[in-house]
């Protein structure tokens, strides 16, 4: 089976609702809500500042990966959101992911990665420890929501 990203457009907006509406516990923790809008993809994926993409394996869409190549506040490479579809979850796709991204910053010169993790979001912390990442501080977000920074030198 074969692993690779492919762009978020407007015409496959749908998707990427379906994948995020297949995990109402990270939607709750993010914003309130069980579910998003199709309002939210656009405002989410199809702007100008991050790069949002499927991750597919073969012809099936089981992922969404977005990313920011420069933060303006910090200028470091973050990783906002890597979500598989409920369904496909446990079976290490995620990891699979991380290190298709994580290769692909490589070859890029990318030395550090940093991403934020929702301070309740209990399995996240989790996985991006087991990958690497260490506790760098804790900001506030929308809604004076605690998140968690991280971040792993990808030459180690």
């Amino acid at each position: 089976m074969s692993m690779y990203f492919e762009e978020i457009t407007r015409e496959t907006l749908y998707i990427a609702l379906e994948i995020i509406n297949s995990n109402p516990d990270y939607n709750r923790l993010e914003n309130g809500n069980v579910s998003r809008t199709i309002d939210d993809m656009e405002i989410e994926f199809l702007n100008p500042q991050s790069t949002s993409v499927f991750i597919k394996l073969d012809d099936t869409y089981i992922g969404i990966l977005d990313y920011l190549m420069e933060n303006p506040k910090d200028h470091f490479p973050w990783l906002g959101l890597l979500i598989i579809h409920n369904d496909y979850q446990g079976y290490g796709f995620g990891l699979q992911a991380f290190q298709l991204y994580e290769n692909e910053m490589i070859k890029r010169g990318v030395q550090i990665v940093r991403i934020g993790v929702i301070k309740d979001n209990i399995r996240a912390h989790s996985f991006w420890k087991a990958l690497g990442f260490t506790f760098l501080k804790i900001k506030h977000w929308k809604n004076n929501i605690e998140i968690f920074c991280y971040e792993k030198n990808l030459l180690d």
